[in-house]
């Protein structure tokens, strides 16, 4: 079980009936994990915020802050959004809650569990995560080889999948006029924003990663694509409006000067989402061309005004525009 630099990896057992943290622990010790133990999800936070855990196990219904809202706060934060969370459930849960802690969680056992599937699911799930943690440090999200690691899962799996590709407009007269610091500013608001709409959205858990820069990428059910793009649309833009200086955001542009010494205007930023939607109708079964695709179709919102999503046409999907102009 150790990691490349010979360090153990380090489980998080958040749970507060000492039993069963007891029996979790002592299980994951004697497969050669390291162990730490907290009891609800404020102390989690706590400790996360000094240990940086390599994985956390959850469980469901606790005081305080609730396995729910614990997985939510840690999708939110960029600096532990890519920090998996396996959720122990009882049985017979609504099926809301099932939607709501798939969402966010990795993965999830119903206890009662036997340690060969405890083991098996941690196991997994750490190296699923180890494969591809190429990741971004500002953001801590998935990068480009965990990205085409997700849509080939998908293929293989055979379903449906979507793939948005998303840039911010103008991105450029945000460094230019305050720069790069703030720039990273906005960087950091739209992961939050997309966190947001990718946990909101539901079942299937939709998957999130960051090229690079101002690039983000979502990988999706066909169906998902208009509720993630709408919510993620109109939250960027009040996020990104408070990151301006209130004279700018309230003329609604920044001036710049040009390479001549003359000076030219930008509008306040928007949203270009490009789609390609595999289903079949049209299988995508290489996830170089289905994000090349999606890269396109970026392009041609690019010529659209205000945030504006262009789903590849070859598919027909209700409302393919989603407009949000400013």
């Amino acid at each position: 079980m150790d990691s490349a630099d010979d360090r153990r990896d380090l489980i998080l057992v958040v749970d507060d009936d000492e039993d069963i943290a007891r029996f979790v622990e002592f299980n994951l010790r004697l497969h050669g994990f390291d162990v730490i133990h907290a009891g609800d999800g404020q102390e989690a936070l706590e400790l996360i915020e000094r240990q940086r855990p390599d994985l956390a196990v959850v469980d469901l219904m606790m005081p305080r802050i609730d396995g729910l809202e614990l997985t939510r706060r840690l999708r939110a934060d960029p600096m532990t959004a890519a920090l998996p969370v396996i959720m122990l459930t009882a049985k017979g849960l609504t099926v809301d809650k099932v939607h709501g802690l798939s969402a966010g969680a990795d993965d999830y056992l119903v206890k009662p569990f036997d340690t060969a599937e405890l083991v098996a699911r941690v196991s997994s799930t750490l190296r699923r995560n180890k494969e591809f943690r190429e990741v971004s440090p500002l953001t801590g999200l998935p990068g480009n080889s965990r990205i085409r690691r997700e849509i080939a899962d998908r293929i293989r799996g055979g379903v449906d999948y979507a793939v948005g590709y998303i840039d911010i407009d103008r991105f450029k007269s945000v460094n230019d006029r305050y720069g790069f610091s703030r720039g990273d500013d906005f960087i950091t608001a739209l992961a939050r924003c997309l966190h947001r709409a990718v946990v909101a959205v539901g079942l299937p858990p939709a998957f999130l990663g960051h090229v690079g820069g101002d690039d983000f990428v979502f990988v999706c059910a066909p169906a998902q694509v208009l509720p993630i793009t709408a919510k993620v649309s109109a939250d960027f833009e009040k996020a990104a409006d408070a990151l301006y200086d209130p004279v700018d955001r309230e003329r609604g542009f920044v001036e710049l000067p040009d390479r001549r010494g003359n000076i030219r205007r930008a509008h306040l930023v928007t949203l270009s989402i490009g789609v390609s939607v595999s289903d079949a109708g049209k299988r995508l079964t290489n996830p170089l061309a289905a994000m090349t695709l999606a890269s396109e179709m970026k392009t041609v919102a690019k010529s659209q005004p205000g945030s504006y999503v262009a789903v590849d046409r070859r598919r027909s999907v209700s409302d393919p525009h989603h407009r949000h102009v400013k």
